[in-house]
């Protein structure tokens, strides 16, 4: 039910994210505990890295930091030296802490959880005074199996617990770990205990109380999103396509289905997508062809000035509306994307060189359209170094040396996380940034298998601390349920996210992904209504929306501005 989704300071959040990169999973810890108040339990892998305390020691590294294996990495928690890799737990609560003391107490509570998930376990674990971390004591000396590190800051918790379940363990070989020299390291594994991450994860959601009680709140990206969470599904081989097509259960009415339904199952490959076909559409999601005279002149500067749209490429069905009012979303680094996303139809041939006078087209194309606000978009390009983002950092520079009175929205893709590639994107100091999540996290494979629910989340938090005004979109219509939007909203805000767009699905062509369900008018109203609630600072959500669907009307909400400024002309 909704109420239980609302916020709520009893409510924790846990998140599985699978294995994410240790610096995307520090932009969602930053944004979480300095953007928002809310409770998470952020769990995850990280590919191996070494990462060292605010007072760690260089002299912790035994030998050269280029043989360690991995990059080395300082951050600001407590704590010296440690390794993070596959088969290893990484639990971060963010927390809000009050009193004195508050840190240390946190501390304790850490590792009397992770103890209560090793007892379940079969593993008695304990602590060492002096020693932040959980131990094995038995046999002739003691074996620490899980490291503790935290960092808390006007009231927030960050950082938090590796336990070690199936970890290489020959990586600590080359460091001091946490700075305590004759240190063991121990695992599950080492200790005789065959488990998986996943047997973990299922007694670590049952604890999670012990950190902070109250509702628990799950979701991961396997396709699990229920309050009482079955994590031994994840066991099993194919685990994740079976869950895709799993039915969830659900109490709210208004997920009941209608007729305006479709049941299908979703299929698994290209040919299973291609036998099913495409739904007839309700009343309600039929748009208006509108040809006019704007229209076609709209059309004829993109023609003339030989420019790409995402209105044409994908198949928007807004295309009219917006081209006849003198609008268009531009896309540039070609027509062509290097990823094969389920709901897509842009073209994915491989991809052309770079066009390096396509910025100074759409900065002329800003100009006889007369927009006070541009959208520009980019195909993925996972070929080049910098992801195609020198490209729109130089189309942002090109439009605000022609027209400075236009405001500039990018929709970027996720540039695989690259930090210096959204950093040249960011320095660019777009009016909005606009990464769309696009689904619920179950969903993220299927719908598009080379992004992911956690990258995405970080890329946005990574923009919100880079102080610009943060925009994503979620499609529905896919598979998803009522409560798995509306912790996607809380997740999405709880990133820094200030606007959001929810859209029906539109199936583009019979190989691309079925729909499965044609929300209502109503149940879009009843979306924004939740959104609303949740605290964006302006929501649309209609079977219509688009990413970039009145994006106009977002900006002028947020940030009301002065009549456009005059343009610059040409050779001026």
């Amino acid at each position: 039910m909704i109420s239980s989704q609302k916020s709520n300071p009893s409510v924790l959040r846990l998140r599985w994210l699978g294995r994410v990169p240790f610096e995307q999973g520090l932009w969602l810890q930053r944004a979480i505990a300095r953007g928002s108040s809310e409770q998470y339990l952020l769990m995850m892998e990280h590919p191996h890295i070494y990462t060292m305390g605010a007072h760690g020691k260089i002299s912790n590294i035994l030998g050269s930091t280029d043989d360690l294996g991995a990059a080395l990495v300082r951050t600001d928690r407590g704590g010296d030296i440690t390794y993070h890799g596959p088969g290893q737990l990484i639990v971060y609560p963010i927390l809000s802490l009050a009193g004195p003391g508050a840190g240390p107490a946190h501390v304790r509570k850490i590792e009397q959880y992770i103890i209560s998930v090793l007892h379940d376990l079969g593993l008695d674990a304990t602590t060492m005074d002096g020693y932040p971390g959980v131990w094995v004591k038995s046999g002739n000396a003691p074996r620490k199996i899980c490291s503790i590190g935290v960092r808390v800051s006007r009231g927030r918790t960050m950082h938090g617990l590796a336990l070690n379940v199936t970890t290489d363990l020959s990586y600590f070989d080359r460091i001091v770990p946490c700075g305590i020299n004759d240190v063991t390291m121990t695992s599950l594994a080492e200790e005789g205990i065959r488990v998986e991450i996943s047997d973990v994860l299922e007694l670590a959601t049952a604890h999670a109380k012990e950190l902070y009680p109250g509702y628990i709140s799950t979701i991961d990206f396997a396709g699990i999103s229920d309050t009482h969470t079955d994590f031994s599904a994840l066991r099993h081989v194919g685990a994740l396509q079976q869950l895709t097509a799993m039915p969830h259960r659900t109490t709210d009415t208004s997920q009941q289905r209608t007729d305006a339904t479709i049941t299908t199952a979703l299929p698994r490959s290209r040919v299973e997508r291609m036998k099913i076909p495409v739904q007839r559409k309700p009343e309600w999601i039929r748009p208006q062809m509108r040809m006019g005279i704007g229209f076609h002149a709209t059309r004829r500067t993109i023609r003339d000035l030989q420019l790409v749209t995402v209105c044409e490429e994908a198949g928007c069905p807004n295309i009219f509306e917006c081209y006849a009012n003198s609008t268009a979303t531009f896309m540039i680094n070609g027509e062509r994307c290097t990823r094969n996303c389920g709901f897509c139809l842009i073209d994915t041939s491989k991809p052309y060189s770079l066009d390096p006078d396509e910025p100074d087209r759409i900065a002329q194309a800003v100009i006889r359209m007369q927009l006070a606000h541009a959208v520009i978009t980019t195909v993925a390009r996972d070929d080049l170094g910098d992801g195609g983002s020198h490209a729109l950092a130089s189309t942002v520079k090109k439009i605000r040396g022609i027209s400075p009175g236009t405001t500039i929205e990018l929709l970027i893709s996720d540039c695989k996380g690259d930090a210096s590639s959204l950093d040249t994107i960011f320095d660019a100091q777009p009016d909005v940034l606009n990464h769309n999540i696009e689904t619920v996290a179950r969903l993220q494979r299927l719908v598009r298998p080379q992004a992911g629910y956690a990258r995405s989340l970080a890329v946005l938090a990574k923009a919100a601390q880079a102080h610009l005004a943060v925009k994503s979109g979620i499609m529905v219509g896919l598979g998803e349920t009522e409560d798995e939007l509306i912790q996607t909203m809380y997740d999405l805000k709880s990133v820094g996210t200030m606007v959001l767009t929810v859209g029906q699905y539109l199936r583009p062509s019979p190989d691309k992904l079925p729909v499965q369900r044609w929300w209502t008018p109503d149940e879009f109203s009843r979306l924004e209504s939740i959104a609303n609630e949740i605290g964006f600072s302006y929501v649309q959500a209609s079977p219509l929306t688009r990413s970039s669907y009145h994006a106009r009307t977002a900006m002028d909400t947020m940030f009301p501005v002065q009549p456009h400024t005059p343009y610059i002309q040409v050779g001026q």
